[in-house]
């Protein structure tokens, strides 16, 4: 997909009609939240672990854009038996694609956020999940 086709492709905006399928819940033990310097957008995350850390279920409530929606529905996809770790690598691998500075990482489903790159203000938007999950993790890593 090619940035002159605009920031809103169908990809984008069918990805970010799937956090209906994760909403928010009280009952997950681990919260986190993040913020994008950049737009203001928002996601609070809220997440189970089980005893080896691994993510086992995921809950949503996001206050952005639609690129840091669709990022959202795909963190979300593949996120389940992921631990902190596995999330923090991904993060890293992730801003530096973004940046230009490596190719694709291997997170399923990337490719449809490929128009997002030529928009830099948006990045932020993009890793709102990966640093949600990060800042649950962490309490979880405290607990």
């Amino acid at each position: 997909m090619s940035a002159g086709r605009g920031l809103y492709t169908p990809d984008i905006l069918a990805l970010a009609m799937e956090l209906t399928a994760s909403p928010w819940d009280e009952n997950l033990l681990h919260k986190g939240t993040a913020r994008s310097r950049s737009c203001g957008s928002t996601i609070d995350l809220a997440l189970n672990t089980d005893a080896a850390g691994a993510i086992t279920a995921i809950g949503l409530r996001p206050h952005a854009c639609a690129v840091g929606q669709a990022a959202a529905a795909l963190f979300i996809r593949s996120a389940k038996g992921r631990n902190l770790a596995n999330i923090e690598g991904s993060r890293i691998a992730i801003s530096q694609w973004l940046a230009g500075e490596a190719s694709r990482p291997d997170w399923p489903g990337l490719e449809s956020l490929e128009a997002a790159r030529a928009y830099p203000a948006r990045h932020g938007a993009i890793l709102l999940a990966w640093d949600a999950a990060l800042d649950a993790l962490a309490a979880t890593k405290a607990a």
